[in-house]
């Protein structure tokens, strides 16, 4: 017999799909170490609901004149013109741990310039473990993808600096470029603490960059970034409202796909998602309906349950279950010259391409990324995850707060992801109870169905992504763009294909 935090740990784990490699770990495999972590001994993980933060120890806000123009990008190498500025370096959290994130931040681009009316939108990447400018920034939603090569790059015409100034942040420590010159800060990981230095990050970033201090704010993410985005989003509301508190954080709203909300209802519908795809029998499908109890009550599985979750990790163990019909990387290598590329077609091997460009001494310096403080090369997703302490079961009472206070709140979910389904999204929509405002129907980009959608009551949208996989902007960067310019600007998906795009 298996207690429940063991059996979820098996769950997760039983789906770890890619070959490890020399260089750490991929984002589509973080979420399965965090459920091995789960499973150490004496764990001191949370899996209880979601307790409030209520305290951010520690807040101060350091001088930052001259920093911002320190920080202002250049080129990188072998990038092509643009016509917008980038900026990336080190934001202090506290001077006496030695503490610092890294960010990397694009303005609007286009003639209509940012600097007067488009939003500040942040973006945040999941693992928990993984890098934002990897991800986010270099191979989703980011001006720049790079070449197979790993060398030069070449631009992504749907890149959402077309709807907003995007700031890409490296978190927590460890992650990325960020890093801490106190062991305890990689050894005290997790939720609560990553909200309060995401939201100490962001009081700093502000005063360097004073332009943004009164911008509407929306914050995004992916993935674990459901915990992420949902618990910095709380941190702010919090000493927003603190009648002693004189920087108000000008928040609109939050928007997550394919994200981490609920353990339960996430792991219920990842199997039925498995499925309905026909990924695994009818029969295995019907023994873990029968035998495995997902709910936060249960104590203790069947040997039938692990029997069966077994069967199915057997049954998907050669596709890539973060976008079921792409194909695998089969070769790790850089190439002499740059294949072909073009942004609607994802390389499945890009990740190796980004770890060869960011490694690079001259991308680095051009970066202002200071690797001489870390103690190994920059990687893709850290194993910071190893020391995590909390990770709440649900956010969902978080997205209440949130429509309760007025806040914009979009869940979205590309369609033929398999580790956090649309079918997962679904059920945990569902456990809110909420009255439906829109009925589903479909949306449109270019006369053709971008994915569905429905509105309820409290103004919570939900929308899918036709043929995205789990990083919905890097596989259909066309629909994403059209979904987060319909985000920002607070209309309705079109509903019709006689609408203007």
């Amino acid at each position: 017999m298996l207690n429940k935090a063991c059996l979820l740990v098996f769950f997760f784990l039983s789906i770890s799909l890619f070959v490890d490699i020399s260089h750490g770990k991929k984002q589509s495999e973080a979420l399965d170490n965090l459920y091995r972590a789960k499973l150490k001994k004496n764990s001191a993980i949370d899996t209880s609901l979601f307790e409030a933060i209520r305290h951010v120890g520690g807040v101060e806000v350091y001088p930052q004149e001259g920093l911002k123009e320190r920080d202002r990008i250049v080129r990188l190498p072998g990038q092509p013109n643009v016509e917008f500025t980038q900026y990336g370096g080190y934001v202090t959290l506290n001077e006496s741990a030695g503490r610092a994130f890294y960010y990397y931040f694009v303005e609007a681009q286009g003639q209509q310039q940012s600097n007067h009316s488009l939003p500040l939108l942040l973006w945040l990447n999941g693992g928990p473990g993984c890098s934002s400018l990897a991800y986010g920034a270099m191979q989703e939603l980011g001006p720049f993808r790079v070449h197979s090569d790993g060398k030069t790059l070449y631009t992504n015409r749907f890149a959402w600096n077309k709807a907003a100034n995007v700031l890409f942040l490296e978190s927590p420590a460890g992650v990325g470029f960020s890093y801490s010159n106190t062991t305890s800060d990689y050894v005290s990981g997790g939720d609560k603490r990553t909200a309060s230095d995401n939201y100490v990050f962001l009081l700093n970033w502000l005063e360097r960059f004073p332009e943004y201090k009164t911008r509407d704010l929306y914050i995004a993410g992916e993935s674990y970034a459901g915990h992420y985005v949902p618990q910095l989003a709380h941190t702010i509301l919090h000493y927003n409202k603190d009648p002693s508190n004189t920087f108000i954080i000008n928040l609109k709203g939050i928007i997550i796909g394919n994200a981490v909300i609920n353990d339960e209802t996430d792991t219920k519908g990842m199997y039925d998602y498995f499925a309905s795809h026909a990924l695994i029998s009818d029969q295995t499908s019907y023994e873990i309906q029968k035998y495995c109890d997902f709910s936060p009550n249960a104590t203790t599985q069947s040997n039938e349950c692990d029997t069966a979750t077994t069967e199915a990790s057997n049954d998907i163990a050669n596709i890539d279950i973060y976008n079921i019909y792409a194909p695998l990387c089969t070769s790790f290598n850089i190439t002499p010259f740059p294949k072909k590329a073009s942004v609607l077609n994802v390389d499945p091997c890009s990740d190796y391409y980004v770890y060869a460009y960011l490694n690079r001494a001259d991308v680095q310096e051009a970066l202002h990324a200071n690797v001489t403080k870390l103690s190994y090369d920059w990687e893709p997703c850290s194993e910071v995850i190893r020391h995590w302490e909390d990770s709440a079961s649900t956010i969902i009472p978080l997205l209440q707060e949130f429509m309760a206070n007025g806040l914009r709140v979009w869940v979205f979910s590309g369609d033929i992801d398999g580790r956090i389904p649309v079918t997962s999204t679904k059920y945990s929509i569902n456990k809110m109870k909420l009255h439906l405002k829109t009925p589903w129907h479909p949306w449109y980009l270019n006369g053709e169905v971008g994915g569905y959608t429905e509105v309820y009551k409290g103004d919570l949208t939900f929308a899918t992504v036709r043929g995205a996989g789990h990083q919905v902007p890097g596989y259909q960067p066309a629909r994403a763009l059209s979904l987060i310019m319909h985000f920002l600007a607070g209309t309705p998906l079109p509903n019709s294909t006689t609408l203007p795009q």
